[in-house]
């Protein structure tokens, strides 16, 4: 299997630019100031009809890991808009407040839309006993992805956890995706742990702003071609 490469997308014009640089999938959301929220169904209906990549949507309603029984209720909802807008799957993930995984309330949304694959998202960084954690992961029905950073505060610091985590356990490995301030030098290293799935979003506009530029068509490409050389040396 080659990398996969997941951009970022906030508008219709971010999800032409991944396109038109070789992205694989896009993770549509809102609010990177609160790292990433719901989008509107008006958004993905949008950016639907610009692009046939697979989209993730984010089901997230605030800048917080818990979710309440109202907060279930409300996803549940969105999701089946989300889906009839064009989404193929989800981004989400729950914790609960000793910062465990939240089986209970992820496993409550995920069976609202069985059969539609979905990632968990970096709440996983935020875990204090990593080991449990994954152990708890394998067992969410239509999970096929999770993103980390190693760190809640970015690759940079938690690579080298990465790298043994994926090391250490192939199962790790396959449904694990690296982002979060990933950065081109830490591919190689990811790449040699046996880890396949890159998820980028600063690092293909302009200056890394959110607000103030696009996702940048030729960025997307350095990154595609920095993957393929990766999987052609395999």
């Amino acid at each position: 299997m080659g990398s996969l490469l997941e951009i970022i997308a906030l508008h219709p014009a971010d999800a032409e630019a991944a396109q038109e640089g070789g992205a694989d999938r896009l993770e549509l959301c809102a609010s990177m100031e609160a790292d990433g929220l719901c989008p509107s169904v008006s958004t993905v209906s949008a950016i639907r009809r610009v692009t046939d990549l697979p989209l993730r949507v984010m089901l997230r309603l605030e800048n917080s890991f818990t979710a309440t029984g109202a907060d279930l209720n409300r996803l549940t909802a969105m999701a089946q808009s989300f889906l009839s807008a064009g989404a193929d799957g989800f981004v989400l993930g729950f914790l609960t407040p000793d910062n465990q995984v939240d089986v209970e309330s992820v496993s409550a949304l995920v069976s609202t839309f069985a059969g539609t694959p979905w990632t968990f998202h970096r709440a996983i960084d935020a875990v204090l006993d990593q080991q449990p954690a994954w152990r708890a992961l394998r067992t969410l029905p239509g999970l096929d992805c999770v993103l980390t950073a190693g760190s809640s505060i970015g690759v940079s610091h938690g690579l080298d956890d990465l790298c043994k985590l994926a090391k250490e356990d192939p199962a790790v490995a396959g449904v694990m995706m690296a982002g979060g301030g990933l950065q081109p030098e830490h591919v190689p290293w990811l790449y040699q742990s046996g880890v396949r799935r890159f998820h980028v979003g600063t690092s293909v506009r302009q200056d890394g702003s959110w607000t103030k530029a696009y996702v940048n068509s030729r960025f997307v490409r350095s990154w595609r071609n920095l993957l393929d050389a990766q999987d052609a040396r395999e």
